[in-house]
């Protein structure tokens, strides 16, 4: 298996990358913190999504992003497959869609692409990643690990750690059936005593008895219930005797009283006839008096006679008049208000030109202060220009000459700034990179003054006397005193450039400060000539003005006389409408004498109405009052029938049978009443004993299935102790093949290093202890090697491992790319040289993509494909860029 091609949008540094992954040897080239590392990390997240990161989905998107695209083209037994993957944030969440795309096959989703590479590739996430890659700083951890340590390293990446948790999650299984078995028993042996106590009382024979009872007493409460409803018979027939008596009792006195009501009307009605009749003669006579009073008014009111006709005409007559003198009126009116109205429209005319002449008076006034302080404005303007043009002279005078030895013109102190501090960010970058040169040279001498302290070779572990590679520590402090003097003039050069650029800041800010005095200036000018303009103008208006005050004066006394002459119109014209108006009454005057004719017309005609309707109303009470007389004879006939009919010595014996049914009632009552209360009783205690049977038998339901629980329990808890000892025997038969299998890869390995050279083999025993054994037989503790060797033979041991996990429990599977990450950090050039050897040799065994990422130069320069890595300081984000260097092949060739 090997990855094809990565395409990356927003992913952690990286903006938009798109990078080529062939086979045979890719170096990911780098300074440190540029984003070598994510781009494996972008590989590993492609095929296993969030299972293959370190942090969270919120982690991958970019900062200030909300969108983030993954593409990863990669290919597993000669057939090509494509993964895509989309996050985009939003509601404080992070959406993860997933895509695979292959010749035969297409997966959607996350958890489907996932399980569809797993069974691809045989590997889970961990499996893969340990597998494949080796992490930077882990180079030598396997080798200065304790052999405990060691153990639990290799369980980790060869997967045996999950057996572990099985064993363990099967013992708590085992102990949480343990106890609730415990549980159970108890449980078993308390429903073992509630049933015995309950056996004891005999429920079903007391059962037995009180069913006896009860049907005795319900006997006898059917046998009284019987009697009982005989003299309920008897007490209904008589109370329907004596209701029948009541019913003919209150019809007669109901008759009795519609007799007495019938009289009392008929003579109520008859009065009511009398008062109608002196209400007739009282009308008559109140119409004789407003016929007396019409006659009287007529001549005052212009009336010949007293009729409709002559009323309507008169009415008439004065209309027309009143009519006649309201359109006089009206007239005079209308030239009255326009009289007014032109008065008081000139006077305000007036009042308005007197106004305008004052505001025109004021403006001018004002206009003559606003050309006074415009005039005093600009010579305040004049005086600041000549102090600004001082300044400007002196600020000049520091530019032309030289700050810190460098010649600066007035313009090119700020593009001075900037190079500078351009310089002194390079200066810096380089002393980091010194500083790292330095600290890994001072380690690499460390290590090896302390072997030599104990006598050993720096580079092979051999007594000094017999090494070949003494020189080789000469060379190392060599170096780091060159770094050092380096770095000594790096920071002299930056101190340098740090004083130049404090001494660039005054030149700086006196070009700023130039550069608003000429702003200044120019726009004090610009106020100088706006306020000599203003003035002008200001003078000019004021003249103006008072011209406009005296014509406004002349206008103001012409309006003023005009208004005279229209009060003079106005007064003529009120005094002829108040003649008009007095006529006017005179005509309301004599509608009122009519009008009070009219009415005792009306009067008349009322009452002469009324007259006919009591008439009327007479009458009628008259037939009201025969037809009642004949009602009320009948109704005396039929209360003499009704009295006839009534039988008191029946009523008396009906009395007397009831009287007797219901003390018999009342007595039967009393004792159903004690034999409901004993069936009561006798029911309760059946019930009672019923639910105590009901409970026994629940109980002995109860125990049964409790009984098949333990049973149950049991068995589970066998099977839970036979699983637990199972993991625990696999993991330990694993973890001895697993030594074997390795100890045998692992030596593969070290010897293709190192063939010929000081060391024969590394041997791995069963407690997980390393031993390297020299060529004549002389084991050594890993601990005695250099730093260079153990991190070789660390990465050996991760080879073995990576070799191991590939050929899987299955049979050999395609191998995945060996990754390696900042391998060559405690290497010196020596053991750099057989890195390359180790990593070639890998190649031998079926790895066909092997990446590594590195800023060594000789792995650079043996690598098949390099990509470099860059990160822009001022936006934060990485670069990815492809460039050919020699192959391996040439490299081993050359050498």
């Amino acid at each position: 298996m090997r990855f094809d091609r990565l395409e990356l949008r927003n992913f952690k540094p990286y903006g938009d990358a798109s990078l080529e992954l062939p086979d045979g040897v890719t170096v990911i080239h780098g300074l440190n913190g540029s984003g070598k590392s994510s781009l494996l990390q972008a590989c590993f997240f492609a095929l296993y999504g969030a299972r293959a990161l370190d942090g969270t989905l919120d982690d991958v998107i970019t900062n200030g992003e909300e969108e983030s695209d993954i593409d990863l083209w990669f290919t597993h037994a000669g057939t090509q497959y494509h993964i895509s993957r989309q996050l985009r944030e939003y509601d404080n969440r992070t959406d993860h869609d997933c895509t695979l795309e292959g010749p035969d096959t297409t997966r959607d989703g996350v958890r489907d692409t996932r399980q569809f590479v797993t069974d691809l590739l045989r590997m889970d996430a961990n499996a893969f990643v340990n597998c494949a890659y080796v992490r930077q700083g882990e180079v030598n951890k396997l080798i200065n690990a304790t052999a405990t340590e060691r153990q639990a390293m290799i369980d980790e990446l060869l997967q045996l750690g999950k057996l572990e948790e099985y064993r363990e999650r099967a013992g708590q299984a085992r102990l949480g059936v343990d106890d609730i078995l415990e549980n159970r028993r108890g449980a078993l042996e308390t429903l073992e005593e509630q049933i015995d106590a309950k056996e004891q009382r005999g429920l079903y024979d007391r059962l037995n008895e009180l069913q006896s009872q009860l049907s005795t007493v319900s006997d006898d409460i059917a046998n009284y219930e019987q009697q009982r409803e005989a003299a309920v018979e008897t007490r209904e027939e008589a109370d329907e005797i004596l209701e029948t008596y009541r019913e003919k009792r209150a019809e007669l006195d109901d008759l009795t009283t519609e007799i007495q009501d019938a009289e009392t009307t008929i003579r109520e009605v008859e009065a009511e006839r009398e008062s109608l009749a002196e209400q007739i003669e009282t009308a008559r006579d109140s119409v004789a008096t407003l016929t007396d009073e019409m006659r009287d008014r007529l001549d005052p009111a212009g009336l010949e006679s007293a009729d409709e006709s002559a009323v309507d005409a008169r009415r008439s007559e004065l209309d027309t008049r009143e009519e006649q003198l309201r359109e006089e009126v009206s007239e005079l009116r209308v030239d009255l208000e326009g009289y007014r109205n032109q008065a008081e429209n000139l006077t305000d005319r007036a009042d308005d030109f007197a106004s305008q002449a004052e505001q025109a008076a004021e403006q001018a006034t004002e206009f003559t202060a606003e050309a006074d302080t415009a005039a005093a404005e600009v010579e305040e303007h004049v005086e600041s220009r000549e102090q600004l043009e001082d300044e400007a002279d002196q600020l000049g005078q520091l530019f032309g000459d030289t700050a810190e030895g460098v010649p600066v013109s007035r313009g090119e102190a700020t593009p001075r700034k900037e190079e500078l501090r351009q310089t002194r960010s390079e200066i810096r970058e380089e002393i980091a990179g010194i500083e790292s040169d330095l600290e890994n040279a001072r380690q690499r001498v460390t290590e090896a003054e302390r072997l030599l302290e104990i006598g050993k070779c720096p580079e092979c572990g051999q007594d000094v006397e017999e090494s070949p590679h003494t020189d080789q520590l000469e060379e190392d402090r060599a170096r780091v005193d060159s770094l050092e003097t380096a770095l000594e003039e790096s920071r002299s050069e930056r101190e340098e450039v740090t004083a130049q650029l404090e001494a660039i800041e005054d030149l700086v800010e006196a070009e700023d400060r130039l550069a608003e005095i000429d702003d200044a200036r120019e726009l004090l000018d610009e106020r100088i000539s706006d306020g000599e303009t203003t003035a002008q103008q200001a003078r000019e208006r004021a003249a103006e003005l008072q011209e406009r005050v005296t014509e406004l004066r002349e206008q103001e006394t012409e309006a003023r006389e005009a208004a005279a002459a229209k009060r003079e119109e106005a007064e003529e014209s009120a005094g002829r409408v108040e003649s008009l108006e007095d006529d006017l009454a005179a005509v309301e005057t004599a509608r009122e004498r009519v009008d009070a004719v009219a009415e005792r017309l009306e009067r008349v005609a009322e009452l002469e109405d009324t007259i006919e309707r009591l008439r009327d109303n007479r009458e009628s009470l008259a037939e009201q009052n025969d037809l009642r007389k004949e009602q009320l004879a009948e109704k005396r006939e039929t209360r003499d029938d009704l009295r006839a009919a009534v039988d008191d010595d029946q009523i008396e014996k009906a009395r007397s049978s009831r009287k007797q049914a219901v003390s018999y009632i009342e007595d039967v009552d009393d004792e159903l009443e004690k034999l409901g209360s004993r069936r009561d009783e006798l029911q309760s205690a059946v019930g009672g004993v019923e639910q105590d049977i009901d409970a026994l038998e629940q109980l002995q339901d109860d125990r049964e299935s409790l009984f098949e629980r333990v049973s149950a329990l049991e068995s589970l808890k066998q099977e839970a102790s036979q699983l637990e000892t199972t993991y625990s025997n696999l993991r330990t038969e694993l973890r001895r093949q697993n030594v074997s299998s390795l100890e045998r890869t692992l030596n593969e390995v070290f010897e293709l290093i190192y063939v010929n050279d000081a060391y024969s083999h590394i041997e791995l025993d069963n407690q997980y202890e390393l031993t390297v054994y020299q060529k004549d037989g002389q084991p050594l503790d890993p601990e005695q090697l250099s730093g260079g060797e153990r991190a070789l033979f660390n990465l050996s041991l991760r080879c073995g491992i990576y070799r191991l996990l590939a050929e899987g429990i299955e049979g050999a599977a395609p191998t995945p790319p060996l990754i390696l990450d900042e391998p060559t950090v405690f290497l010196d050039s020596g053991h750099v040289a057989r890195l390359v050897t180790l990593v070639e040799e890998m190649r031998g065994f079926g790895v066909g993509q092997v990446i590594i990422v590195s800023h060594d130069e000789e792995l650079v320069s043996a690598a098949d494909g390099l990509l470099s890595v860059e990160k822009n300081p001022t936006t934060n984000r990485s670069t990815v860029t492809k460039s050919q260097t020699p192959t391996v092949a040439d490299v081993m060739s050359d050498d």
